[in-house]
Order: C-alpha cells, then structure tokens, then sequence
C-alpha cells in the first residue's frame, strides 16, 4: 500500500507515486461516480467511462473536454432530462414490420390518384413519322418566363414546343368550325361574362369584349382554404362575380371599374395586374383557345404569330401606367407602343436584343439607353453658371472639355455627358455601402480641400467652395465617417479633415518665428464670434462704458446643437462631437499607417492651438496623451527604422517628431497642462532621452532625428518659460557645454538649397533659445529666494526658487558672443547670411535677455557689466551699423512692412470664418514680414539688445543717435503712423505684433535720446505721432507696451516741440486769419458770471503745461486693464515664475478703443447717470469730477490743435458726440469756468466748415445705439438746467440743420416746444452759416405746420430763439409762397397759410412772413426785407385773398 504524501515532498516524489500506482494496477481507492447530463443521453451510456490512461507518461485528461477544437456550428438542441422517466409502450410487431418492408407491393399498396377532373388535356398532334422528329433547342422560340416560378431552359422550350402544336390544334378547330357556320354572334352569346369580365379586370389595356378569359379568377385563387374546399370556394365566388357582371350594361361596368381604379391604391393595382399577366403568360393565349376553339371569331382576337405575342407582351412595360382609356384611344396606344418598340429594337441602340439569349427575354429600355452613345458636351461658350465637376485627382473640369469614358468619370448622374463628379453627387458617393466608393468620395473631397485653400478654384468658380462644403454639412460627414470600421474609409477621412483643418504652411511659419522675439507666445486660433453672440454680449454689458470691454464670457455652448456650434466655430464643434475619443481608438486600436498616423497628430496640434481649453481637453482624455507617449515617444525602439532603404509600415514604436510638437503645442496653453505633462506622464524623462543624444547617434533617419532633437529643445523651453524642467538643465549642464560651442561649425558647412543645413539651423536656434528662457528663469530666484526668507519668518508660502543659478547660465554668454561675431563676419556674404539670419537673431536675443536681467543678480558686479557693454558696443554693434548690408535692411522696411501694405496680410480666398487660417498657404512672398527676405526679426532683436545696453549703460545712449537718423528708418514710421491699419484678422494679428515689438523699440530708443540728449527735437513730433498711433492699435497681450508708451511717450512733453516752439502763437494767429476772408463769429458766452473766454493759444499753454497731470488722470482711468497689464508685464519682463500661458488672449480688436482720448469724459458720464436720477441732478459736482473733465478737453484740445491727424479716426459725429456728455454730466458741469472755455474752444474747431461738411448724424456710431436717443436726452437736460447758456443752446442747434434727420426737429417743435423759449443764441455767436438750416426748402407738411404754429402762437419769438426764429419764417415764407407742383393737400395748407398770414394781427410778424427776402445775421431780426413784394408774388398773393373773408378766425389745427 503507497503511502501518502508527506509534507516536504516534491512534485517529483508525486510523479513517482503515480508511477508506482500505475505499475501495480491496484484498485482505485475512491470509484467517481458521474451523474447524467441533462443535456446527454441516459446514464450508462459509456460516455462517462474514462479512457486507459498511458502509462509511458503523465497526462492530464480534462473530464468532456474535445481533443479538437469544436466547428464552429450551433449549438446542439437541448435534450430534457425527463425524457428517460416518461412511460413508453412497447410498438406493434407489425407495424415494425410493415415499417420495414420494402417489397413492391409495399410500395403500390397505397396509391392515391390526382385529382384530374379540372385539368386540360390535349391531343398529339397527327404527324407522317413513326417517332417525334429530334429537335435541337435553337429551332424554338424560348417563351417568356412565367411568374410562377422558375423553369429550367429544356422546361421552356418544351412549352414552347407544345403552346405551338396547341395553336396549330386551335387553328384546326377554327376552320372546323367555319365549317358549320358558327357565326359571331354565336360566340359572343357563348361567352358574355367572361368577356365581361376579361374587360372589367383588364382594364384598359385589353380589348373590349373580345378576350378569353380562363374559368378561374386570377384574383382569387382559395389556396389559404385548403386544398379541395379552398379552389371549389374560388371557383363559387368567380361564379358569382361572373353573375354579376352579366346583370349590369356596359356603361355601369365602365363607371364602375373607374370608381375602383381610383379607390385603389397604385401599387396594389400594380400588384393585381402583375397576378393577372403572370398567368395568362403561364397557361399562354393559345392553350385558352384550344380550350374554346369554336368561339374566337373576331379578326382582332385570331392568333398571332409567336414574336407579335411578345411584343405585347412587352408593350406594357414601354407604357406609361394611365389610369382610364377611352376605347377610342386604344387603336392610338397600340400604333404608339409599336413604334416606341420599333426605336428600341431598331439602330438606336448599339446593342440589338437578341430573343435567343438567356435571362433576356425581359428589355428594360432606361437600361439600355445607357448603353446610347453620350451626346457631345457644350462646346460653346455661355453665359450661364454651370454646375462645378471634378476629376479624381480634385481638379476642376472645364464644361466644354470632351474626355473618353475610360478614365471612369462619366456615371448615371445628372449631366451624363459631362465627365466628373459635382459636390452633390460626392456627396451621396461617400455615404454609399460600397466600400470602394465610399474611400473614392472622400479621397476626391479631399483633394478638393486641398487645392481650393491653395486658391486654384478662385478665378474659375463662384463663390467658396469650401463655405458650400461645410453649409452642406461636410464637417459632419467627416465625423461620421470617421466612426467607419473599414481602415481605408478611416484613412481617406482623416486625410480629408486633414486638408479641412491643418494648414502645413501655418504650422512652418509658426516654427519659424518660435524664436523671434516674443515668438513662443502665440495667438489662440479662436474664430471671432458671430453677430448673436455680440449682441449677447452688448446686452450684458449695457450700462458700462462703451470702451470698456467686460470680461464678458463667451456664450454657453454646452446648450446648443453641435452645428450650430460649429457655424462659428469647427474646432468647437467637433469637440462636442467627442472626436479627441474617436482619434484616440484610431491611432490606439486600428493602429494605420504611418500617413495616416502623422495626420492625426497634426490633427490634434490643430485641436490644441485653439485654446487653452482646447488643451486642456486633449489632456483629459481618457488614454490618449498616455499611447501617443508611449507609441509615438519611446525611449527603446528597433533599430533598423535608421536603415536607409528600410520601408517604414508602422509609427507605432517608433519616435515621431510630430508628436512631440503635439507635447510642445500642448504645454504652450498653460503651466498646469506643463506640469502635467513632464511629472504625470513622464516626459521630462524623454526630453533628456532625445536631448542629450546627438540627432547622428539616433537610430532614426537624419532628418528625423534632426527634427525630433529640435522639437525636445523647444518643447523644453516652453517648459522653462514657465520655471519647469529646470533641474533638467542641471543634469544635461555637461551636455550642452558640449553642444553649444559646435555651433559655430554651422557657418563653415554651408550649402546653398541644402534641407539638412536647414534642419540643422533651425535645431541650433531652438538650442539657443531655449539657453534664453533658462537665462530669464534663473533671473528670477534672487528675487524668489529674497521673498521665501521674508515668508519664512512670516509663516507664508511663496514660490520655491527654480534650481538654476546665474552662475549656470552666465557660463554660456562668451561662448554665445563670439558664435555672434562669427555669424556677423559672414554678413557680407548674402546667401551665408541669409542661411544664418535666424539663429544670428536668437544669439543677439539671447545677449539681450542676459543684460536685461544681469544688474539685478547680486553675484554680479555692476562695473563688470558696463565694461562687457561697452566693449560689445564698441566691437559688434556699432560697427555692424557702419555696413552696407545694415542699411539695405533698414531701407526694406517699408517693402515688406505689414502696416505699410496691408494687401500682404490679407484673409485667404477660401479662409472661413469657422476655421482660423494664418493664410500662409503657398509661402509668403519673399518681401513681406514673414518672408525670407524679411529685415524684422533682425532688426527687432538688435533693437531689443540696443535697449538691453542702454539700460544697463545710460552713457552709451548718444552712440546710437544714428539709429533714428536713418533714412530708411524715418521714411517706414512716416508712412506706417500716416498708413490705415489693415483690418483685425487672425493672420493680420499675428503679422502686426511681430511689426508692433519693432516700432515700439524704435520708439523706446528715440525716448532714451530726448532724456538725454539736449539736441533731440528733429524727429520729435514724428516720434510722437507714431505713439500715439501705436497705441490705437496695439492688440491684446501687449498691454504692457501700451502702459510704457502711456509712461514714457505720449504725455512726454520733449515729444510735443510746438508747446515750446510757438505753438500756442501759431493758434492764435491761426484763430485771427480764420483762414477765411468772412469775420471769424464772437465765442458763446456763458450763463454764468464768468470773465472772457481766453485765447486757444492761452488754453493750449496750460494744456501744455499740465500734461503730467494729464497723464495721471488718463492712467486712472485704464485701471480696468491692470489684471491683463500684469499678465503680459510678467511675460515681457521674463518673469516666468509668474506666466500662466503662453497663449495670449483672444484678439478682438485694439487693446484701446479708438477714441480714447475721450475715455474719461465717457467713464464719467456713464458713472453720474447711474448714480443720479434723471430730472434731480446732484447737489453739488466733487472737486475731481471737474478736474477731470478739464484735463480731457485739454488733452483733446492739445490733440485737435497739433496732433488733428491722429484723431482723424474718430469721426465728426463721435466727437461731437462725446463732447456732449459735457452737458449730460451733472446739472451744472458745463457752467463751471475752466470746462466752459475748453469746450468752447473745442466746439469752434468742430464748427469749421470742413469739419461741418463731414458731420453725418444719420450713420451708425461706436459705442452709442442712437443719436436721436442722445439728442433727447439733451433736449431734457438742456430745459431742465440750461439756463439758456449759449454754449449748451449752440450743441442744441447743430443737429437741426437742413440735411439731418427730420425727427431731430420735430422733436425740438413737437414734444419739447418749451425749448424754444431758452435757445437765445445770438446771431453773432451762432459759429454756422444760416445756409445749412434754410436750403433747401422744407418740404415736411407737418413740421412745416409746426413752424407756422409756434409763430402765430408766440412760442417761438425773435428776441427768444433768434435762429430757429429765422429758420421758421424762411421756410413759412418759402412754403406760402411756393407755386410749384405739389399734392393737392399741400396746395391746400399753403393757400390756407397765406390767407390766415394776411388776416394776423400781429404786423410785425405779418410783415416778416410776407416780405422775408435772404437772411443775414448783420440785421437786428437776422434777415432782409422787400420794400414791396415781387409782382408774381403780389399777384398770387391776391389771388388767393380775394375771395377770403376780412375776419376769419385761425385755424386751430395749424
């Protein structure tokens, strides 16, 4: 007996055991005993016994496990485990035998004979040979197929064989009957109800009462009844149709089959006629008239030849479905069916059909007219707009083009002879279930992308072609196509959304400038929001400033439908559509190509230059950053992807540098998605795998590895832009000390039109300016490390210092310097420096970041770093500026100026308002900003470093003086400052801060040389107008700029010359001469007891000399921008402990609007009328608010006097606008001394006649819904605390002239008349000519009633309203006296107006009615008189009086 296993034992030891068990075949100690299945058999079936196990060696058997794998077949029927216990009977023997037995006998013992009472037999027919004469099957006529079912092709010639010896039968019996003289009516007596009934269910496609019918029904077969009782119940209820039809004439049966065909639906009747023809052709017409040969008598019903049965039998489907049809129109149906079956079996087509052919016996005729030969395309030109076709390749097919149909372009679509396909039937191609055809359409759509945004399509087609697509919904249609399962209709889908979204020529201009100055900070691709959403957000922020633009946030999109949201923004759009999800699964799951792989990156780069959300999206998704690291970023790869003929069939595994620009575009939306990249997944960890290796020591292709390595370093300078990834540069120190200094091989491996240069310069500038944000970090930990100490005492947390020090990175400036003088050295050689501008330009921003920052470290010694300035100044700058290539680069400026010519920066032809577009498709030209022969970034670094030195080193400012002397110089700012900007896109946004930076430091240098040098005043008021045209336009991100040039230039007084130089004299002598031989009218005086108004010379001078009280009241009144002025301080101080992203904010215009200048007086025109009712002013103004005021109308004042060209922007109506807030602004602002005078002076420049001709109330004005709204407003505020100042009554008169809007003086004489009684301007302070009120003549009845009115009245008198008093009785007299055609009511109140003027009491006004003659302000009541009346008019004038009354009383309606 074995023992049993012990603990200690092996696995080895119970092999053995087993072994042993199995030699001594003893007797199991435990018997399994195996239940039944329920789904087997009974038990002791011997399915449960086990087979003999081997004993050579061990084998594990699995109980009812196959040795095979199972087909793979349905599964077996269930077996019920009841059935073994159910009772059963023992079956009887002779049943068992019976079941058995297989004699004949068996067989023949049970026969059951056909029922064949009903059936049709017919005889042989009679032939001289002794057996049937052999055949062969070409010899008969194949009949046509029954609708029954199917017959074999022997089958249908035997029934054509025999439906020809019945018709010979049938012909016998006809001439036997002949014969016995059966006439004709014998057989229509024979027959009436089924002939009745033929023509009843035939309708009108047979002849009346002329066919035979069947004794059966073709409706009504009875097989649903069984087999015996159902046909006999057909059979009762035919009999019974047939009863009826004989009881009704012709005409109910007629009347009553079209009440049927017109109940009856069109498909069911179809149906029913189909039943009825499938068996008339399987019993075929010459068995029916075997059946009744005695009765066919008629010629028309006689039998026919084979082939005419055919044809009609094919007539009906060559006809039109006609519901009713005369029995006179059947002869003409039949002539018209032959000869439509003529053309088809004639030579029309080019294939004739065949009645031996097999399966063709049906001919469609739709079908084989394709077979036609195409008609010829138009070969002429036209006029008409025809419908756009393409080709497969995407291209556009002339109309008149004649292409051969092998090419595979002509199809069964509209315009068959026109080769191609339209957009609509692309459309329709690429929802097909074909697999094939659904790739086709979305290739060809895609090509179509690609050349409409290459503009191929623009002078050829009108319209966009791809605003047709995405309004047809072809955004959608990608997405949708997307989730297709089929990889070949995911990769042409991909390619297609591809072309839609990514522009490679905007991503390689976006390289290019990454290390320009502020390069890496780039513009969200958000479109501008639509007209609903701007509205939305006027009504949000009613009742703020109109300049102020509220951080109102952009409408919520999470409500609406998904195209409505991608109408105006696609990238949106899709992101509703979880695309990011679906991207994922691609590149993860369905693993395609390599092509399709490197679009979906770029796909995804797109998505995450949209916005910060939009990265923030990507990174949220779940598992996708995640595989794009691990697939696209590993750190071990095969090898032999670096082979030079190795065919790459997969990126997965293998490094891509699109991927890792996906990390950088990624990193760029903010710190928080940085940090999550490097420290979450892991990509800190690859940056030093692919940094610290060189790209010829990668395992990658050359270029490959060129690109990866250049993409690692941006990607790590955007990571140190914000104070990440330091300790990387502590580990990889060695690294690049060792890497820098061979950089200056660059210059001497030069090869013109060599790609790898390229890639290698573009790798060495992204080295360098990645040394430039470590330069900016480390910068910053004094003053960090300074604040943690201070937080440490206090107990607050503050921001850890980054770990690089300025010993680190100051290691790197010699080095740097002298690769600068190396690349400077090859300047005189143009196509070397051409090649080495860019990395030249981040070596001298690199040297700029380090000066601007080195005085602040307290490791440097501040007299070390003047002595390094000064010998840069000495040995580089300055005699960099002595080269002729120096001023070639200053002269082309202009040339490729974006402000200067804004054509360059133009939208695309096929840009979409949905899809942002840099509109770099094709390349720039050579001589724009971004062009390669672009002088900018250079010359904006030299500037930036120029500024970086004189900074540190104030006494070297005199050394570039020269600088702003440069022709070229002072001819671009003249006419970039004089130039219209180019309207606010995306791609012109991106253009103009690049250009801005360049002026800015131009600007910034000329400030520098008027401190300090005393000679400064040559280009000073040139200077001085360029600030202040930059800062109109200065865009989002910038604001810092607009702050400097707020401090430093604008207000500078050194900038503004004509302060010092006479100026003021000028005004005044210029205010003299008036520029006009006319009297220059006295200024308006004041309600209040104020002395005389000063001089504008005088007012310009204190102006002049309160401009840094100015200054102060106009940054107080921009405090709304301090969040974003922080923002972009940090960024453009280098800050980078404190930069949230390097996206900058939206553009949606300037920063400031454009009439700034009058930002204060609004702010506090918008503050008082929400702090004040509007009939109750405030009791007494604060001190400020006047202040206020009086400095903005200085400052305005300054501007119109001496700097009128910079405010020729706003337009006349705006300013006046704005200058009325004067009076709506508290009770008795305007009354107060300084306010008065200012505004004053401001209005008698508005008041000029240039300024006047350009005054248009009636157009639309920014920030304002509706002058007529304002003027009420003034209208109220001027009766309620006026105090008929002349001033304020003069801003009251000027929208009433001739030319303005009726309803502003209807206003005025209808609903405020009171006005009237205060406006007592007079005539020699009113600054307009009378000229403008009075011509032309007042053609408005009502107002003209109105005038006449307040006249008579004595509302309105000439000691009261001297103007309005001569405005009144001008037109009165004009109107009264008018004989011109006119309406009949005119004529009529005319008339009435004369006579009631001649029966006025008052003879003065009776006198200035009638004889008013020419106005003329010199007069007392501002108007000549005639002496006496004209003839013509005294004429008339008795005419219409002579039949009038002496005394009428005045009409009250007047």
């Amino acid at each position: 007996m074995l023992s049993r296993p012990k603990p200690g034992e092996s696995e080895a030891d119970l092999l053995k055991f087993q072994n042993q068990f199995l030699a001594a075949k003893a007797a199991q100690a435990v018997k399994v005993v195996k239940k039944a299945d329920k789904r087997r058999g009974d038990l002791g079936s011997g399915e449960d016994e086990r087979p003999p196990l081997q004993h050579d060696r061990d084998v594990v058997m699995l109980d009812d496990f196959p040795d095979v794998p199972p087909p793979l077949t349905p599964a077996p029927p269930k077996k019920s485990k009841f059935k073994s216990a159910r009772v059963q009977f023992d079956e009887d023997p002779g049943e068992q035998l019976d079941r058995s037995d297989q004699h004949i006998t068996a067989v023949f013992s049970k026969i059951i004979e056909r029922d064949t009472s009903t059936a049709n037999v017919t005889m042989p027919v009679f032939t001289g040979d002794a057996f049937p004469r052999v055949f062969h099957r070409s010899e008969i006529k194949t009949e046509a197929k029954s609708a029954a079912g199917k017959k074999s092709i022997f089958a249908q010639k035997i029934a054509a064989k025999r439906a020809a010896e019945v018709a010979q039968i049938s012909s016998l019996s006809l001439e036997e009957a002949e014969q016995t003289n059966v006439g004709p009516a014998a057989a229509d007596a024979a027959l009436p109800s089924e002939a009745t009934e033929t023509q009843f269910l035939r309708g009108e496609e047979d002849k009346p009462a002329g066919s035979v019918h069947s004794q059966r029904s073709s409706i009504v077969t009875g097989k649903g009844l069984g087999s015996l009782g159902g046909e006999q119940e057909a059979q009762n209820i035919h009999k019974e149709n047939l009863e009826k039809l004989q009881s009704m004439s012709q005409e109910q049966i007629l009347e009553e089959q079209k009440r049927l065909l017109a109940q009856l639906d069109p498909g069911l009747l179809a149906f029913l006629k189909s039943r009825r023809d499938g068996k008339t052709t399987g019993e075929g017409e010459s068995q029916k008239q075997h059946e009744r040969p005695g009765k066919l008598l008629h010629p028309e019903t006689q039998p026919r030849p084979q082939h005419e049965a055919e044809e009609t039998l094919k007539a009906p489907l060559l006809q039109k479905p006609v519901m009713e049809v005369e029995e006179g129109m059947e002869e003409s149906l039949q002539t018209e069916a032959g000869a439509r079956m003529e053309d088809i079996t004639g030579g029309d087509l080019p294939v004739k059909p065949q009645k031996e052919w097999l399966h063709m016996d049906t001919v469609e005729l739709e079908k084989l007219q394709w077979l036609k030969d195409l008609p010829e395309p138009r070969q002429k030109k036209t006029k008409k707009a025809m419908q756009a076709r393409f080709n497969l390749k995407g291209e556009l097919i002339p109309p008149d083009k004649d292409l051969p149909t092998h090419l595979g372009l002509h199809h069964h679509g509209e315009e068959a002879e026109r080769a191609g396909y339209s957009l609509q039937e692309l459309f329709h191609l690429s929802r097909s279930q074909v697999i094939q055809q659904r790739t086709l359409a979305l290739q060809v759509l895609g090509h179509i992308v690609q050349k409409a945004k290459a503009g191929e399509f623009a002078s050829s087609l009108k319209g966009s072609v791809l605003r047709v697509l995405l309004d047809a919904g072809f955004l959608f249609l990608l997405r949708f196509s997307l989730d297709d399962p089929v990889d070949n209709v995911v990769a042409a889908t991909v390619h297609a959304l591809h072309a839609l979204l990514v522009s490679p020529d905007d991503e390689e201009y976006l390289d290019k400038t990454f290390s320009w100055y502020q390069g890496i900070t780039v513009y969200p691709f958000i479109p501008n929001e639509g007209e609903e959403e701007e509205m939305e957000e006027e009504d949000e922020n009613e009742g703020q400033a109109p300049t102020q633009k509220a951080p109102g946030k952009r409408p919520k999109d999470e409500n609406k439908p998904d195209p409505e949201v991608a109408q105006y923004d696609a990238i949106k759009g899709l992101l509703k559509t979880k695309i990011l999800q679906r991207m994922r699964y691609i590149l993860e799951v369905m693993r395609p190509v390599p092509l399709v792989v490197l679009e979906s990156l770029d796909i995804l780069t797109r998505i995450g230059r949209h916005s910060t959300e939009a990265c923030s999206r990507i990174l949220d998704c779940p598992r996708l950053v995640e595989m794009v690291i691990r697939e696209f970023l590993p750190t071990q790869w095969n090898p032999k992807v670096a082979e030079p003929g190795q065919l790459l069939t997969s990126l997965h595994g293998v490094p891509c540098a699109t991927a890792m620009k996906l990390m950088r575009v990624l990193a760029s939306g903010g710190r928080n998605v940085a940090a999550r990249l490097l420290n979450k997944f892991e990509l800190k960890s690859r940056l030093g795998r692919f940094v610290a290796e060189d790209p010829k020591d990668l395992p990658l292709r050359i270029e490959e590895a060129i690109r990866m390595n250049t993409e690692a370093f941006r990607l790590w300078a955007v990571a140190t832009g914000y104070g990440q990834a330091c300790d990387l540069f502590g580990d990889l120190y060695p690294v690049l000390m060792k890497m820098v200094p061979s950089l200056a091989q660059l210059a001497g491996s030069f090869q013109e039109n060599n790609s790898l240069f390229e890639l290698s310069v573009q790798r060495a500038t992204a080295m360098v300016t990645l040394l430039t944000q470590v330069t900016q970090t480390a910068s910053c930990r004094a003053e960090l490390q300074a604040q943690l100490s201070r937080s440490d005492a206090e107990g607050g947390g503050q921001i850890p210092p980054p770990p690089v020090t300025w010993s680190q990175v100051s290691g790197f400036r010699p080095i740097i310097e002298m690769q600068l003088k190396g690349c400077l050295e090859q300047i005189t050689q143009l196509e070397i420096w051409q090649a080495l501008q860019p990395l030249t330009t981040a070596y001298v921003l690199y040297m700029a970041a380090y000066y601007s920052h080195c005085n602040q470290q307290p490791s440097v010694n501040p007299i070390d770093s003047l002595e390094e300035v000064e010998h840069l100044t000495s040995a580089l700058l300055l005699p960099l500026l002595s080269q002729p290539v120096m001023q070639n680069l200053w002269e082309m400026l202009r040339p490729c100026s974006a402000v200067c010519n804004p054509l360059t920066c133009s939208p695309a032809p096929e840009s979409l308002p949905s899809i942002v577009s840099l509109s770099c498709t094709g390349g720039k030209p050579p001589m724009s900003l971004a062009g390669s022969k672009s002088p900018f970034p250079f010359l904006t670094a030299f500037l930036v470093l120029v500024d970086s030195i004189i900074t540190v080193h104030k006494g070297l400012v005199g050394k570039y003086v020269s600088i702003l002397d440069v022709k070229g110089v002072t001819d671009y700012l003249l006419q970039s400052w004089t130039a219209d900007p180019p309207s606010i896109t995306p791609s012109s946004a991106w253009l103009l801060s690049h250009e801005y930076h360049f002026q800015y430091y131009v600007l910034s240098l000329a400030q520098k040389m008027a401190g300090t040098c005393p000679d400064y005043s040559q280009h000073a008021s040139l200077h001085h107008c360029v600030a202040m045209a930059l800062l109109s336009r200065l865009l989002p991100g910038s604001e810092h700029l607009a702050h400097e040039l707020l401090l430093g230039l604008v207000f500078n007084a050194k900038l503004i010359p004509e302060g010092k130089s006479g100026g003021p004299e000028a005004a005044d002598f210029s205010d003299l001469l008036h520029l006009s031989s006319k009297a220059k009218p006295a200024q308006p005086g004041s309600a209040a007891a104020v002395p005389p108004l000063p001089s504008r010379g005088a007012l310009l001078e204190e102006a002049y000399q309160h401009l840094p009280l100015i200054q102060a009241c106009y940054l107080s009144h921009f405090a709304y921008l301090e969040p974003a002025l922080v923002r972009s301080r940090d960024v453009y101080q280098g800050r980078t402990h404190l930069i949230q992203s390097m996206i900058l904010p939206e553009v949606k215009g300037p920063i400031l609007p454009s009439d700034w200048p009058f930002l204060p007086l609004i702010n506090l025109y918008n503050s008082v009328t929400g702090a004040e009712t509007r009939w109750a002013g405030l009791s007494s103004l604060p001190l400020d608010l006047v202040r206020t005021v009086t400095q903005n109308l200085q400052w305005v004042l300054l501007l119109e006097t001496w700097r009128a060209r910079v405010l020729q922007g706003i337009s006349a109506a705006a300013k006046l606008a704005r200058l009325m807030c004067v009076f709506l602004t508290g009770s008795d602002l305007f009354l107060e001394g300084p306010v008065h005078c200012y505004t004053a002076a401001l209005l008698s420049l508005y008041c000029q006649p240039k300024v006047l001709d350009s005054l248009n109330l009636d157009a639309p004005l920014p920030g304002l819904a509706s002058f007529h709204d304002l003027y009420i407003n003034l209208l109220e505020q001027f009766e309620g605390v006026s105090f008929g100042d002349p001033l304020f009554g003069i801003f009251v008169l000027l929208p009433l002239q001739r030319r303005f809007s009726v309803q502003l003086r209807m206003a005025v004489f209808g609903e405020h008349v009171s006005t009237l009684r205060a406006l007592g301007v007079p005539l020699q302070q009113f600054p307009v000519s009378l000229e403008q009120y009075l011509s032309p003549a007042e053609d408005n009845l009502n107002l003209l009633r109105q005038y006449f009115q307040t006249l008579v009245t004595g509302t309105l008198r000439q000691n009261w309203c001297p103007v309005l008093y001569v405005v009144a009785v001008a037109h009165v007299n004009s109107f009264i006296f008018s004989q011109d055609g006119t309406t009949q009511e005119a004529d009529v109140a005319r008339k009435s107006m004369l006579q009631r003027t001649w029966l006025l009491a008052d003879e003065v006004l009776k006198r200035h009615l009638l004889y008013y003659k020419l106005p003329n302000k010199e007069s007392r009541v501002g108007f000549d008189l005639y002496e006496q009346l004209p003839t013509i008019r005294l004429k008339y004038l008795n005419t219409v009086t002579k039949k009038q009354p002496k005394e009428e009383p005045f009409a009250s309606d007047l």
